[in-house]
């Protein structure tokens, strides 16, 4: 009898127990899913239910309203392990005749003295994604268009198997850096994968370039590109999902030490 009676609501310590559990929890509540993730982004979250999602560890949006898509396909190149057969001799020969007219931006041997990408020893299915983009326009630049506009598959498929078949060359000694923590770890808070499982030379993920070396103006540039979305030829979105909430200093920092590897 005497239980059931300090189990009542009738009973203030039991009511009032029962009240402070409840404000804790609500406190706790909003300082792990409100003010904690509100605090660590670069930006204020959008919404409340933005903030309880990313605490979670479950997005509220992948998209922006930048990034919204339009309903074109973001590339109409379809990345699979097989999308490249293994170049032979005659394909990377052919390859050679037609990078004739790339040497003027991409160096006699595919590197750049002039900030543009380094092509030596890059993927071949990496090359070739950006040339099909380029061609389709999926990726924006008034002087590939041109270059490539009358290139046919086979011919985009020599010159990638060309430049992969070049020696990666170094313009400049690499520099003895720390790596940061986006490379190695991402940031899970923010929907950022580490940067280093597609663009690490070990990965070999497809059509995946390379970044080990980039001029660090070429590759501060495209990452802008990504997050405010004027480049667009990302499968699925992908690296505008990475670095849509990276800060200045973070897109710098990247550049800058991947420019340096």
């Amino acid at each position: 009898m005497n239980a059931e009676k300090s189990f009542s609501l009738k009973n203030r310590w039991f009511t009032g127990s029962v009240l402070a559990l409840l404000a804790i929890a609500l406190v706790s509540a909003l300082v792990g899913f409100v003010w904690i993730p509100r605090a660590q982004a670069r930006d204020a979250m959008v919404s409340l239910w933005e903030s309880i999602c990313r605490a979670a560890g479950a997005p509220g949006q992948y998209y922006t309203p930048a990034l919204e898509e339009t309903g074109r396909r973001s590339s109409n190149v379809i990345v699979m392990a097989q999308m490249m057969a293994p170049a032979d001799s005659a394909s990377i020969g052919r390859g050679a005749t037609l990078a004739m007219r790339c040497t003027m931006c991409h160096g006699a041997r595919g590197m750049s003295p002039a900030g543009s990408p380094h092509l030596a020893g890059q993927p071949a299915a990496a090359t070739y994604k950006q040339l099909r983009d380029y061609k389709s326009d999926h990726r924006a630049s008034a002087i590939m268009r041109p270059l490539v506009e009358e290139l046919s598959d086979e011919n985009m498929r020599d010159l990638a198997a060309y430049y992969a078949y070049l020696p990666r060359e170094r313009l400049s000694d690499p520099i003895d850096q720390h790596t940061p923590r986006l490379v190695r770890n991402g940031d899970p808070m923010r929907n950022v994968g580490a940067c280093a499982s597609c663009h690490a030379i070990e990965v070999k993920k497809p059509a995946s370039p390379w970044l080990d070396g980039l001029p660090e103006s070429y590759l501060h540039q495209q990452l802008l590109a990504f997050r405010d979305g004027t480049r667009r030829n990302d499968v699925n979105a992908q690296m505008r999902n990475a670095v849509r909430n990276l800060s200045d200093q973070e897109v710098a920092e990247l550049a800058r030490y991947y420019a340096g590897k």
